[in-house]
């Protein structure tokens, strides 16, 4: 699948594979409201990743199911809609006008957003976690997705929380927060002083915090973070994942199409049966 914010609403991807393609489409966040987003410059390329602060620019949800649903319906492929919003209660009107309209067969709730004020309020307390998901819980019988956020301190706390509230599966993980400073003029690289990372040098991270969670819920765990070839997703069913998301695959210098060994487009959930660690990993 792709991973939230990377595939926008469908247009943008179709130069370069059918979208159609991929096993469930998670289109870009939306919100109640429109949201203008951060200032330019929004992404930097650092070494073996790519640190972003797009500030969860999108039209809001009325032009979102006017224009861009009716075209990602169109794709015939299950749509996992991610939302965000600033309370529970705009959580709730989401699901609400979201449900049941055509091609909705889920939600991801984006509780892990390092780039807005509110982003994270979420998802750093277990106890907001387990009640947003509770309330989200209450407005739908569609699956819902949990996202979570690598910038905590015990990514598992948050991943039960999650479970204890009603998600039927977890993905993580959401951006790492970082910098990159321009030593020349002593300023961010980017338009607001911090961003989030991804890309190939967080998929360590991101396959340990897996481990952990898969190894500690009884849910479907949706590995996020690095993907970006087959060689890159072959490692994850030893930490029992399932399915994957991948956010930007290496594309061919004339952009027609993906570069090399790559599986963007295949989102399967794989075998996890043998093989795998018994126990979380300690702190060593």
């Amino acid at each position: 699948m792709p991973a939230s914010g990377t595939f926008g609403y469908g247009e943008e991807f179709e130069p370069f594979l059918p979208p159609g393609t991929f096993s469930a489409i998670v289109p870009k966040s939306i919100s109640v409201e429109r949201r203008q987003g951060n200032p330019p410059p929004r992404a930097v390329e650092t070494p073996s990743g790519l640190l972003n602060s797009i500030g969860l620019q999108n039209p809001g949800l009325d032009d979102f199911c006017q224009t861009h649903l009716p075209r990602l319906a169109s794709y015939r492929s299950p749509i996992l809609v991610n939302i965000v919003g600033r309370t529970v209660e705009e959580y709730c009107q989401l699901i609400e006008r979201l449900d049941g309209l055509d091609g909705v067969a889920g939600f991801e709730l984006n509780i892990s957003c390092p780039n807005v004020t509110e982003g994270l309020r979420f998802g750093l307390d277990p106890d907001a976690t387990c009640q947003l998901v509770s309330a989200a819980r209450e407005k739908t019988r569609l699956p819902l997705m949990a996202k979570l956020t690598p910038n905590v301190t015990d990514i598992v706390e948050q991943a039960v929380a999650a479970r204890e509230g009603g998600a039927d599966s977890i993905s993580l993980v959401n951006t790492l927060r970082g910098m990159a400073i321009d030593w020349r003029t002593r300023r961010s690289r980017i338009g607001t002083a911090t961003g989030g990372l991804s890309g190939p040098a967080i998929r360590p991270i991101a396959m340990r915090m897996v481990w952990e969670v898969a190894t500690a819920v009884d849910v479907p765990v949706c590995a996020i973070g690095g993907t970006f070839s087959s060689t890159s997703v072959s490692g994850r069913p030893w930490c029992r994942s399932g399915p994957t998301c991948t956010g930007s695959p290496p594309v061919s210098p004339t952009g027609s199409r993906p570069c090399g060994n790559t599986s963007p487009a295949r989102g399967s959930s794989v075998s996890t049966t043998s093989g795998v660690p018994s126990n979380r990993p300690g702190n060593g």
